[in-house]
């Protein structure tokens, strides 16, 4: 079955550094669109970035842009999400997506928290 399992969450001062890993199974990965999302404490799921075979075009929303970058390593089945200048306001739980022929799926998330 479809699996994702993201990792590399945690607490990081302002202006740090994380990068997130979403580990795929159960799909061909290379053919996918796979995407980030965050979702804060009391407000809505968002999308954070979101790439696409197989050249790996990406798109990122406004408040990450230049911060974060998001990158797939087809090989290994795996999405990754550097995020440097951290803020306050990226505090969440990123989730990663996959789109596929079969549905549309979700991990469990990996929290991070941007704190001093």
């Amino acid at each position: 079955q479809v699996q994702l399992v993201e990792s590399g969450g945690g607490l990081v001062q302002p202006g740090g550094s994380l990068r997130l890993s979403c580990l795929a199974s159960g799909f061909n990965f290379n053919s996918e669109v796979m995407s980030w999302y965050r979702q804060a404490l009391g407000k809505e799921r968002e999308l954070v970035a979101f790439i696409i075979p197989p050249g790996g075009s990406t798109n990122y929303a406004d408040s990450v842009k230049g911060r974060f970058t998001i990158s797939r390593d087809n090989a290994k089945k795996t999405m990754y999400l550097q995020m440097n200048k951290l803020k306050s306001e990226d505090t969440a739980v990123y989730y990663c997506k996959a789109v596929t022929g079969r549905g549309i799926y979700w991990g469990q998330g990996t929290q991070v928290t941007v704190s001093s």
